[in-house]
């Protein structure tokens, strides 16, 4: 999922000064799960900016922010509104933007990686979602993720006890975790063969990535 975190309020009012009516709009999905942009996110930030006293301020959440067709049941709470204050990640933000464009929109929330719960309020980075996956060589394992210098063809030689030299006492040597893995599997040997660097004339040709499937284009 995408793990995001609050902005810092005065960051967060500073935007929105000069505003008279602001929509505080959340999202129920990633920012949801990594509590930061839920309906009790948005309850809490629209409360912070009541009590400031200089704004009039709406609330709603929905259920995503990236999809257009979720924005339906908010349209006319939005176009009462000077601007809208967005608790989702980027993309969602920048599809407010494109639903509502008059408006003026601001992020309330700091999109920071694609990653997983390890437990109670902790989160790690997992994906940089680069569009060329080698989790099928490494073990399920990712390199360029793991790996603090995103070796693809590791280790660099500083690693200790398992540890990354960047940081010995916090980071987990990503090399020594896909060595761990494939001597598991019984898989040492992909070790031998060096991976090929990804092809970036192939996944990106300049601009931001789309992706377009044919087969579901008309539904």
């Amino acid at each position: 999922m995408i793990v995001a975190e609050r902005k810092p309020i005065e960051e967060i009012k500073d935007y929105l000064s000069g505003h008279k009516r602001v929509l505080v709009l959340g999202c129920g999905t990633c920012v949801t799960v990594c509590l930061a942009g839920g309906e009790r996110e948005v309850a809490t930030l629209a409360s912070v900016l009541r009590l400031a006293g200089e704004l009039e301020v709406q609330e709603n959440t929905i259920e995503r922010q990236c999809d257009i067709e979720f924005f339906d049941t908010v349209k006319e709470q939005a176009e009462s509104c000077d601007a809208i204050l967005s608790m989702a990640c980027g993309v969602g933000v920048q599809t407010v933007v494109k639903v509502f464009p008059q408006k003026c929109v601001y992020p309330a929330l700091n999109t920071m990686f694609c990653g997983s719960n390890d437990g109670a309020g902790q989160w790690s980075e997992n994906c940089l979602a680069c569009g060329d996956c080698k989790l099928g060589i490494f073990g399920g394992v990712c390199p360029v993720t793991r790996c603090s210098k995103s070796l693809l063809n590791g280790p660099c030689g500083g690693s200790v006890n398992g540890m990354c030299e960047v940081d010995p006492e916090n980071i987990e040597c990503g090399w020594q975790l896909i060595y761990d893995r494939l001597r598991t599997l019984g898989k040492l040997d992909v070790l031998a063969e060096n991976a090929q660097p990804r092809d970036w004339s192939r996944t990106h040709d300049g601009g931001p990535r789309r992706l377009s499937r044919e087969d579901v284009a008309g539904l």
